[in-house]
């Protein structure tokens, strides 16, 4: 089996900026369709084993490492309200949601991948976002991540040929160039190119010897603990928890609220497929 694992801040996102020409149109609730109906072209293309992670708040445990952590602030209005519903639809729809708080949705990913990828039936993890800090949990080419927009499949040597470092070293990659998204700097002076350097030539921030960074290196490990990702979350224990086998009783009515008329029967088509006959 194949097991796909959305990010589904992320999709929020960019079905909302994606679509705001036509936000007049789809009602207040069109980002969430856009997700749900993506999630229904995984479904007809033959997906089975999913699950989605969301941030159901911004703020982590992580903004109380860094003050300059990103948080909620400056979120559009009409995005913010569509976050809470998201996880509600997606949860009516039959899917498996993991509504992250003191983690974030990126843990949450990384969690699902290492349960995911411990069961010998899974052949391969798709984990589905661009998010450069997942490309820490790519594993050779069973555990891979996937860019939607470009359509890359990146796997362990996609990973080395993009960032120049392995996917266990990227988060001493992020803390040395930072990651403006997550809102720490890395270290003055240097870029992607003498970051994979220094990695290649030291390996880990811990072994770094300290004249290396400038006597950056205390703030170069905090930015390394913002960038790796907790893969420990006790998400579910058997893969089979995320097989999709169809929607909720509840899901007609979050439909309905949705405002968007082809998703009943759009679903509705999927769960006659997999019903018996």
């Amino acid at each position: 089996m194949i097991v796909h694992l959305l990010d589904g801040t992320y999709e929020l996102f960019r079905h909302f900026y994606g679509r705001r020409g036509r936000v007049a149109n789809d009602g207040p609730f069109g980002a969430v369709a856009g997700v749900l109906h993506m999630t229904a072209q995984m479904l007809e293309g033959g997906a089975t084993h999913i699950g989605v992670a969301t941030d159901h708040v911004i703020e982590s445990f992580r903004n109380g490492l860094w003050p300059g952590y990103k948080t909620g602030e400056g979120i559009d209005r009409a995005l913010w309200r569509q976050f809470h519903p998201l996880e509600d639809a997606l949860s009516a729809m039959g899917v498996v949601v993991w509504a992250m708080v003191e983690l974030e949705a990126d843990d949450a990913l990384a969690s699902a991948a290492r349960i995911a990828a411990a069961d010998p039936r899974v052949e391969k993890v798709c984990i589905w976002t661009p998010d450069k800090d997942l490309a820490q949990c790519v594993v050779g080419s069973r555990v891979v991540q996937v860019d939607r927009k470009s359509g890359q499949i990146r796997d362990a040597d996609a990973v080395v040929a993009k960032f120049g470092v392995a996917p266990e070293r990227i988060p001493d990659y992020l803390a040395l160039v930072g990651d403006a998204a997550d809102g720490y700097p890395g270290l003055p002076g240097i870029g992607p190119k003498t970051a994979a350097q220094l990695i290649a030539r030291y390996g880990p921030l811990e072994a770094f010897p300290p004249e290396s960074l400038r006597g950056g290196v205390e703030e170069a490990l905090l930015f390394k603990r913002l960038a790796t990702l907790r893969a420990d979350a006790p998400l579910f224990s058997d893969v089979d928890a995320l097989r999709w086998r169809g929607p909720t009783a509840a899901f007609p009515a979050a439909a309905g609220k949705i405002g968007d008329a082809r998703l009943l029967p759009r679903v509705a088509s999927l769960q006659s497929a997999i019903s018996p006959s």
